[in-house]
């Protein structure tokens, strides 16, 4: 059985060239990563064009997913570069401040100042740093160090609590969108949304950029700002999957609420039939180390226990000394902890309300196949609906999505427990239906006299318009 968990890889300097690409590929990635917080517009360009080719030459169809940099909120440079704060001493933000000292240091992002008051708790470099303010001044955010220690230029800012009012897009964020529609990325991923209007916005933008090659993305919100929790719901509406982004998450709501908010975001993700990527310090110390510590091989477990599509990695491939070891690890734990699942139909599967003839197909298709015991599940697709639905409910038996469209298998790559493979179009539904069967019985997937469940839109070759099932045996066709 294949792997069901996806995983996303960030590519940057130690992963960009073509050996190492197409190795971490053989090994398992499904999603590329590319980081737009770092380098400029050209260098994505060129890794997304390698990346189309060497998947190509691996046989593989892998998504591409631009990540913007979003209003990441940081402090300005120091004149030698770092300075080390001490316990209790005062320490000052200020705006207008060039370069900065042992007493004050600048603000990248100048509106800081009017989102502060007195009692504020300001956390930089991740919660390495905490700063009370105690007062603001004009441009100057006057502030006590309560833990102190080395601080060095552009630093981020987080505050306790959230509430910091960046908008969700910048400019280079609108630019970055343009660039990613120029090589058709599958995935956007929008960095500190709010609200559900961050999102549309992101993808009126998107569509706009890709209407030129008639593409059209999928949307990632990044679930990073405290103020995003309570309006959960309305993001994942507006959105294709969230990405639980521990980092800054962590420093606003605090490390220990975390794991929680994991696994009740990736429940919500499943139950609105959207995606769902766990990401940050997943395999951090293999940055530096070959193997992974006992405690990162069990968060990646939990991660795939709770049902998240997709587990990502960050510095770890983008710069680290193993990206290759990385994602075989990776790959290696997926399996195991998906082998050690007791995989159940869920308990409510027979609750859900559906409206939909396409949707009601794909839940008949899981319950018979559940059932049956059936050897593979089959959806004959044009737009992949069927196959996402299909993959938000577990179940021990593979599901194969064959479409004609190439857009759809890269979508697709980050579904849990989907595997596309190409079918070519046909209006042909004894044609397609055999093409299908040879299909699996030439990748070994299944042999005559396995049964297997299909699904399909009929006519043949229209989206969005799957109407029917059929319960088959390898070799009766």
């Amino acid at each position: 059985m294949p792997r069901a968990t996806k995983i996303v890889a960030t590519i940057g300097p130690a992963s960009s060239d073509r050996e190492t690409l197409t190795r971490m590929i053989q090994a398992g990635v499904n999603v590329v990563r590319l980081n737009f917080s770092h380098g400029k517009a050209q260098d994505h360009i060129d890794r997304a064009a390698l990346v189309r080719e060497v998947a190509a030459e691996c046989g593989r169809e892998v998504a591409i997913m631009a990540d913007l940099q979003g209003p990441k909120i940081r402090i300005g440079k120091f004149e030698n570069g770092k300075i080390n704060l001490q316990n209790g001493s005062k320490f000052i933000l200020d705006a207008a401040c060039e370069l900065g000292n042992q007493a004050q240091v600048g603000l990248d992002y100048k509106e800081l100042p009017r989102d502060l008051k007195a009692g504020d708790i300001l956390l930089l470099n991740d919660g390495l740093i905490v700063l009370a303010v105690d007062k603001v001044v004009g441009s100057a955010i006057h502030t006590t160090v309560k833990i102190g220690g080395e601080l060095s230029n552009n630093k981020g800012i987080n505050r306790l609590g959230g509430g910091l009012s960046a908008p969700a897009l910048t400019a280079k964020d609108m630019e970055d969108i343009r660039t990613a529609m120029s090589f058709q990325a599958d995935y956007v991923a929008v960095s500190f949304p709010k609200s559900a209007t961050d999102m549309i916005m992101a993808r009126q933008l998107a569509n706009i950029a890709g209407e030129a090659h008639k593409h059209k993305p999928q949307m990632i919100a990044k679930v990073e700002r405290a103020e995003a929790i309570p309006v959960l719901q309305e993001i994942l509406d507006a959105s294709d999957g969230i990405m639980v982004a521990r980092g800054d998450l962590a420093v606003e709501v605090g490390n220990a609420a975390v794991p929680a908010l994991q696994k009740r975001m990736i429940r919500m993700a499943r139950a609105s039939n959207k995606l769902a990527i766990t990401a940050t310090q997943m395999m951090e110390s293999m940055i530096v180390n070959p193997v992974p510590t006992r405690a990162e091989v069990s968060d990646v477990a939990n991660a795939v226990l709770d049902g998240t599509d997709a587990v990502m990695t960050s510095a770890e491939t983008a710069s680290g000394k193993y990206p290759v070891e990385t994602v075989e690890a990776m790959a290696a734990i997926c399996i195991e902890a998906e082998k050690s699942d007791a995989y159940k139909l869920d308990a409510d599967f027979l609750n859900v309300m559906f409206t939909r003839i396409d949707q009601s197909i794909a839940y008949g298709a899981l319950f018979t196949a559940y059932h049956l015991r059936v050897k593979a599940i089959v959806a004959l697709t044009e737009s992949g609906s069927t196959a996402l639905w299909m993959s938000r409910h577990n179940i021990d038996i593979p599901i194969y999505a064959m479409t004609p469209m190439l857009g759809t298998q890269r979508k697709a790559a980050l579904y849990r427990n989907v595997t596309t493979f190409e079918l070519p179009h046909s209006t042909d539904r004894e044609a397609v239906l055999k093409a299908a069967e040879d299909l699996l019985l030439a990748k070994g997937v299944v042999q005559k006299g396995d049964m297997i469940v299909l699904t399909w839109g009929e006519p043949m070759g229209q989206v969005g318009g799957t109407n029917a099932l059929k319960i088959m045996k390898v070799g009766d066709h």
